[in-house]
């Protein structure tokens, strides 16, 4: 598997143990299981002390034995998705009773954070600003009932929609106002995108969101100057508040919601193990004497 995450166990005593998988996406589905299952997964992954940067852990979860927190963050899964977020949230916590369950909004940094590490070793400094393009409406990336993107309304004129297969467009400060210039408008937005920000040039004041992690979170307003800057983190419903060009379709009821996002963790549940009995079977094939 090409994506990756840490999963970080604290112990009673605070020490801990770093783990690292190659199953990132969809590491939200495997916390449906709760904590035993989790635990009983970590001895399956590797265990050499490598802390994924920013632009490389696409996924992360820390389970602190002792205390009860369990903290997470993906870039992709239901998680990170308008319709399946508040289903995703209901069952993990309903699944680690009596634990306090977090996400992570600045991803790899807050899990070096929590247990005493400087956050800034998985800072990719040397990683340019990747800018996201603006699409058409129509466009193929905007297809499908999860499409994903940033919406981008500005005061109640503009609309436009970015791709969020890139930096969130929230990081390019005040050079982001140049490139909406020439994006293509949408008029009023019904996608169901998974961020998006909210300008007001005029009083020089922002506002954005996001369901997926994004490096830095906190320190946004460092690239805005002069600017007002509130971080809304996953509350979609102040930018829909806030701008009239942004109302997103209805979603399923939350009954659908959940038996949708049950059967993408027993999918998955499905795929690990037929991927573990073809690991076994390449094992025992070559483990086999070869006939002269």
């Amino acid at each position: 598997m090409g994506d990756r995450a840490n999963v970080i166990a604290v112990r009673e005593d605070g020490t801990y143990e770093l783990y690292r998988s190659g199953w990132a996406v969809g590491i939200d589905l495997d916390l449906l299981d709760g904590p035993e299952a989790v635990l009983a997964m970590l001895p399956g992954l590797r265990q050499d002390g490598w802390w994924l940067d920013d632009t490389m852990a696409q996924g992360g979860v820390l389970l602190d034995l002792g205390r009860k927190v369990l903290l997470f963050f993906a870039w992709e899964g239901p998680s990170t998705e308008l319709r399946h977020r508040a289903a995703t949230f209901e069952l993990v916590r309903a699944a680690w009773p009596g634990w306090e369950v977090r996400w992570l909004y600045d991803g790899a940094a807050e899990l070096r954070a929590y247990v005493g590490l400087d956050p800034e070793f998985v800072r990719d400094r040397g990683a340019r600003l990747s800018r996201a393009p603006f699409l058409a409406p129509g466009d193929e990336d905007l297809a499908g009932p999860d499409p994903g993107g940033v919406v981008v309304t500005v005061g109640d004129r503009g609309c436009h929609i970015a791709s969020d297969a890139f930096d969130h467009p929230v990081r390019e400060g005040e050079h982001l106002l140049g490139r909406l210039a020439d994006a293509p408008g949408h008029g009023v937005c019904r996608l169901h995108v998974n961020s998006g920000i909210h300008l007001d040039p005029e009083h020089r004041r922002l506002g954005w969101w996001s369901l997926y992690s994004s490096p830095q979170a906190y320190r946004v307003p460092e690239l805005w100057p002069g600017w007002t800057v509130e971080f809304w983190q996953d509350a979609w419903e102040r930018h829909v508040r806030a701008a009239s060009r942004f109302s997103p379709a209805p979603f399923d009821d939350g009954a659908e919601a959940v038996a949708a996002v049950l059967a993408e963790a027993q999918e998955r549940r499905d795929t690990r193990a037929r991927h573990r009995a073809e690991v076994m079977r390449l094992r025992t094939a070559s483990a086999r004497p070869r006939a002269d």
